[in-house]
């Protein structure tokens, strides 16, 4: 867009402004030299925000306990973080650990509790391999 243009536009847009709010004479040239800034603006890309720091909720290496799995993003304990995550946070473990700078074996459910389950499906017989019955051939 050229000079001409946009000097057209922030005349434009600066009169409608005018004709229908009450600005003091002083406040002219303010109003056009931010609408003048606003319209050059909206054809250059937006200025990337500043990163902030992200600051856990609870200390990270208080966050695993035998028992429960602390949630670095709302500081909550439970069990396992997978759901929770999912519906409260909107974030996949793997998107989770990834903001929160945590290893790849970061786990999202409380140590006793995999012991627990991992006991479980041992006692009803899964994982193990099952022998063959004798009726049946293997054609």
């Amino acid at each position: 867009m050229n000079k001409e243009e946009l000097a057209g536009l922030v005349a434009n847009v600066v009169s409608a402004f005018v004709s229908h709010n009450s600005v003091p004479p002083a406040d002219l040239p303010a109003l056009i030299a931010s609408t003048h800034a606003a319209l050059v603006g909206l054809g250059q890309p937006p200025a990337p925000a500043p990163e902030e720091k992200l600051a856990p909720a609870v200390p990270i290496r208080k966050s695993v306990t035998p028992s429960a799995i602390t949630c670095l993003e709302c500081g909550l304990s439970f069990r396992t973080l997978k759901r929770h995550l999912r519906t409260s946070h909107e974030l996949t473990s793997e998107q989770y650990r990834d903001k929160w700078s945590l290893p790849a074996d970061y786990p999202v459910t409380a140590p006793a509790y995999t012991e627990a389950r991992s006991q479980l499906a041992k006692k009803i017989g899964l994982g193990q391999v099952r022998p063959r019955r004798a009726g049946r051939s293997s054609v």
